[in-house]
């Protein structure tokens, strides 16, 4: 786990070890500084030798200076080290994400991902910085400043030996029990993210509904479990300082205690006893360190298991060895598909499929809610595979393409209709990047959009804004619809894409079709039966099985749900 998280050091790995050197150098300095201070103390002030005590004094300002010198030039080392890291850590789970099929987004909520890539990763780039500098500053500050002190008098170092143990067990106290509390503390964060993508993507119904105060108080709920969640991991974690403080305070005063009988005695001197207490503190606190780090890293380890779990995530969709190049036509044949959102073949969304399609032939799809219609057609451009059975577009299954290639031949028009910041030229693009004004303006002709994107005063310059929150949801589909137009696939789908429009433009858009997209197999899924009644043939879905198969006076004959639907539709026409 901490090999895979932590390869991502990358091209970092230089300033991470540049660090722990100029560390080395600084802590060289500091432990060396007591040891003058007992010289000027001993020799030059007991003596009254002032030009020792100057010379002395210089060569420490020096030491003093190098000292900061190096812990500047490693500061600055770790920092770029650690936020270059979470660089690399944050795009390789961002293109892990990119590759990951639907069924992979479907076990980590939006919400999670956004805390993982966030959250998680500051708190492993604050982990990753502060071991490199106090993982090597600390064990090396506590060896060189125990050498020192044992050499200066090994019988008032005893004292550490009372210290030490009781430092390990409240350490390994806290860090036993910490990581659980903090795990808890971070679904929370979840959960509180979840609730803010929820309303924000929803503030509109919010609004309309005027659940403002509703809204607020179920916020307040979440932000004050993340609080009390966080209150419960914190708190254990707070006690590591002042153990440690009080174990420090404790042996400098044991220290002054037994090394000033010990002085009196003249069994040390003055000057060394100063020196000894520089190095109990400098020796407590490489100790202090050495457990806030142990204890970041118990922090951090919740969150490097969650960005492990994404990281190790193997996408279910890949490309196979031998990929077919492109489709040769829009031909689609389903032959006993079966599929499942959960691989339990007890629990279908879809049994039993079997269905030929022509290249260039229009399918209109219809069915209640529920029916799996939506399913039927993503078994398509590989966004699910199938459980059982397989589909073939272009007389090979759809596995022996790239997905790239293969998505490149089929356009989707999805149930819910996304736009992305920026404007509608940046939009439309999408469908092709290399597309002409030209192209362009086809493409939404066809789709019924050119006459309203005209209308704005930026006509395709105009900035639709995060989601497009400046078009309606008729305009919104028209896009979506143009922009699929522009790949010019062999198979295009739309999933109810014009259930926003009125009849007039969904009828021009159906034209549209027939007369610009002959040559391109086109499935249209749809709530109204005018949307598909001059389709070529069309599917009746019921409860995830084909129910019937025709063209438009067919069903009205053969099929009952057909004709329910039909009947019912028509009766409200004419009310």
């Amino acid at each position: 786990m901490y090999k895979t998280v932590f390869s991502h050091v990358g091209k970092y790995k230089k300033q991470a070890i540049l660090s722990p050197l100029a560390i080395v150098g600084e802590v060289a300095m500091e432990v060396t500084i007591p040891s003058v201070m007992a010289k000027i103390i001993d020799n030059g002030i007991k003596e009254e030798k002032i030009g020792y005590v100057a010379g002395m004094g210089l060569f420490m300002v020096c030491m003093a200076l190098l000292s900061l010198f190096f812990g500047a030039i490693a500061a600055r080392l770790s920092a770029v080290a650690a936020m270059g890291f979470a660089k690399n850590l944050r795009s390789a789970l961002f293109h892990k994400v990119q590759d990951f099929s639907f069924s992979n987004v479907d076990k980590f909520s939006t919400a999670s991902l956004t805390t993982r890539l966030t959250t998680d990763v500051t708190n492993i780039q604050n982990a990753f910085m502060m071991f490199i500098r106090g993982a090597f500053r600390s064990p090396i500050m506590f060896v060189c400043a125990t050498v020192a002190a044992v050499k200066m008098n090994a019988r008032l170092s005893l004292v550490f030996l009372f210290v030490i143990p009781v430092l390990g067990f409240a350490v390994f106290f806290i860090i036993s029990k910490a990581h659980p509390r903090f795990e808890k503390m971070l679904s929370q964060y979840d959960g509180m993210n979840a609730r803010v993508q929820e309303n924000l993507i929803g503030i509109r119904v919010v609004k309309a509904f005027a659940r403002e105060d509703y809204e607020k108080k179920r916020f307040t709920e979440n932000t004050d479990s993340v609080r009390r969640a966080q209150v419960f991991a914190e708190k254990l974690v707070i006690l590591n300082m002042p153990i440690m403080q009080i174990c420090m305070y404790a042996t400098i005063v044991a220290i002054m205690w037994f090394g000033g009988n010990m002085a009196i005695d003249g069994d040390i001197e003055t000057g060394a006893l100063s020196s000894f207490i520089m190095y109990v503190g400098q020796i407590l606190m490489s100790l202090m360190m050495l457990s806030m780090l142990v204890i970041m890293f118990v922090v951090s380890r919740a969150s490097i298991q969650r960005i492990y779990e994404v990281l190790k995530e193997e996408p279910d969709i890949r490309d196979p060895e031998n990929a077919e190049a492109a489709a040769q036509n829009g031909s689609i044949s389903f032959r006993n598909v079966s599929f499942s959102y959960f691989g339990d073949m007890n629990n279908l969304a879809l049994e039993k499929i079997n269905l030929d399609i022509k290249s260039g032939e229009t399918i209109g799809i219809i069915g209640g809610t529920g029916s799996s219609k939506t399913t039927l057609v993503q078994l398509i451009p590989r966004l699910y595979d199938a459980t059982e059975g397989e589909v073939l577009v272009g007389g090979h299954n759809v596995k022996e393409y790239s997905l790239e290639n293969l998505r490149n031949e089929v356009a989707m028009v999805l149930q819910k209709n996304v736009l992305f910041s920026g404007t509608i030229r940046d939009n439309l693009k999408w469908g092709d990047e290399n597309a002409t004004d030209e192209e362009i303006i086809e493409a939404c002709r066809s789709a019924c959009a050119h006459d309203f994107i005209m209308s704005f005063p930026d006509g395709y310059d105009t900035n639709l804004g995060q989601g497009g929150v400046n078009v309606s949801g008729g305009q919104k589909q028209r896009l979506c619809i143009a922009r699929a137009l522009l790949k010019k696939p062999k198979i295009i789908i739309l999933d109810d894409s014009t259930s926003a429009v009125d009849t007039a433009t969904d009828s021009s858009i159906r034209k549209a079709f027939r007369e610009k997209l002959a040559d391109t197999t086109t499935l249209i899924i749809a709530q109204r039966i005018s949307s598909v009644q001059d389709a070529d043939r069309i599917i009746v879905m019921d409860d995830g099985k084909i129910s019937d198969i025709g063209t438009h006076e067919e069903l009205l004959r053969t099929s009952t749900i057909y004709r329910e639907v039909y009947e019912s539709q028509q009766k409200g026409a004419d009310e």
